[in-house]
């Protein structure tokens, strides 16, 4: 619940990978020192366990108070793998009993992806505290998400996919009744994550930073 807490308050979950550890440190670097203190790595291409690795020594040593989750996640063994390697948050595209047994045997927040109203309710009696929706865009944007909450107010939920840095893109989200939102591609973009100077991408975040926790649900 602390993690899950953390993340809500923050209203924003920066979504990243990198197959060089120097850039992602980097951009986990820029993050922290914009004010974010959550951060997704996703577990995609054969070096992403030594990426998240690299960032998990930083983070350690620099920002303790970084609450670090794995995403792409699919099955237990994938999950325990990175729990043992510091991840405090799970972040999964689909509801899987594998990756929450994983989670709820180590006492790991698991944050499941959905696109249905089954599949959220499911996660929500399996345990889950919030819920990633995903395609968000996809799926039908704020309107899918609004049309969720009706029956299931309840429901913390955090859209991916198609939520970008534009704020009437944010503005819809929100007044959906969105708990937060997860940001990949649209906040970290070709030109910011490769240019050596951090301070472009330091400002980016935190204009969207402040926009997000500007917004009400």
């Amino acid at each position: 619940m602390d993690v899950i807490s953390t993340i809500q308050q923050s209203r924003m979950l920066p979504v990243f990978n990198h197959p060089d550890p120097v850039v992602a440190t980097r951009v986990v670097k820029a993050c922290y020192e914009a004010g974010l203190r959550v951060f997704e790595w996703t577990n995609r291409g054969e070096n992403a366990a030594a990426g998240f690795e690299a960032i998990r020594a930083w983070t350690s040593k620099m920002a303790p108070d970084l609450v670090l989750g794995a995403g792409t996640i699919f099955d237990g063994s994938s999950a325990r793998r990175y729990i043992g390697l510091g991840a405090e948050f799970i972040v999964s595209p689909v509801v899987d009993p594998e990756v929450r047994d994983a989670c709820r045997e180590l006492s790991i927040a698991w944050i499941p992806g959905a696109g249905t109203v089954t599949e959220i309710h499911q996660s929500y009696k399996w345990g889950a505290e919030m819920v990633k929706v995903f395609p968000a865009e996809t799926l039908g944007g704020p309107a899918f998400v609004k049309a969720i909450r009706g029956p299931m107010p309840w429901a913390k939920i955090m859209p991916t996919g198609g939520v970008t840095t534009d704020a009437e893109n944010l503005k819809g989200w929100f007044a959906a009744g969105v708990c937060c939102v997860g940001i990949g591609s649209a906040l970290f973009t070709p030109e910011l994550i490769n240019h050596e100077d951090p301070e472009p991408l330091k400002r980016k975040i935190v204009a969207t930073l402040s926009l997000v926790q500007s917004l009400r649900s």
